[in-house]
């Protein structure tokens, strides 16, 4: 028994070596961790500032743009003798152009001597026969050739007939030549009359209403743009 004692010594104390080499070993593993993780946290706040210097400094828009002009003009520079004829000639011939147009568009604006500026005015109408109803206060008398005390007439080949025409394709825009008289008969009184006229294909259907101004002719008052020809009349 006696001889056992030792033996049992020797194991006990390796034993407690053992967990002391253990309990260091954890020791040593916790503070190696807390070490990585302190450094890691430094390296982080260390690196986060510079890579906001870095955001700041590269979104400077001020060194971009003279950066952008700078360069544009040295572009410019360089060219602007090869592009200069080539522009002065393009700035030539586009004055040119303008200028045409210009003068034509003055040209069709200028009301000639028969054409006067007035207010044309178009009113809706409640006849079935007519589809609407015009009046324009440019319309002037379209002379005479009569003298005297002014008789109308409705022969069908006197100078107040043909007058009563003239003042009928005057009103529509149309040419004589181009129209077909359908009717031209009194409008009520000795110095009034009413023609009512279409073109030859009947696509343009009117009835006009004149009045005599003495020494001047007759005068279109108004005129209704008709929808049909199928009317008494």
């Amino acid at each position: 028994m006696s001889e056992q004692k030792p033996e049992l010594s020797r194991v006990r104390r390796k034993r407690h070596s053992n967990k002391g080499n253990k309990l260091l070993n954890w020791m040593i593993a916790i503070v190696v961790l807390l070490i990585v993780l302190v450094g890691v946290k430094i390296l982080s706040s260390d690196s986060s500032p510079e890579e906001n210097d870095v955001a700041v400094t590269e979104t400077k828009p001020e060194d971009e743009t003279a950066s952008t002009e700078d360069s544009s003009k040295v572009v410019t520079d360089d060219e602007e003798g090869d592009q200069s004829t080539d522009s002065k000639d393009e700035d030539s011939s586009k004055e040119g152009t303008v200028k045409d147009e210009s003068s034509d568009s003055e040209d069709e604006s200028k009301p000639t001597a028969e054409e006067k500026e007035g207010t044309v005015t178009y009113t809706a109408s409640e006849d079935a026969v007519v589809e609407e109803t015009v009046s324009n206060t440019s319309w002037e008398p379209v002379g005479t050739s009569q003298s005297g005390n002014h008789v109308s007439l409705y022969d069908g080949k006197s100078v107040d007939w043909q007058e009563k025409q003239k003042a009928l394709a005057y009103a529509t825009g149309m040419s004589e030549n181009d129209m077909v008289f359908w009717k031209i008969k009194n409008g009520g009184s000795p110095q009034k009359s009413i023609g009512v006229v279409s073109s030859k294909d009947k696509s343009k259907k009117f009835r006009v209403y004149l009045e005599w101004v003495d020494g001047e002719g007759w005068k279109p008052t108004q005129m209704d743009v008709l929808n049909t020809l199928d009317f008494n009349y």
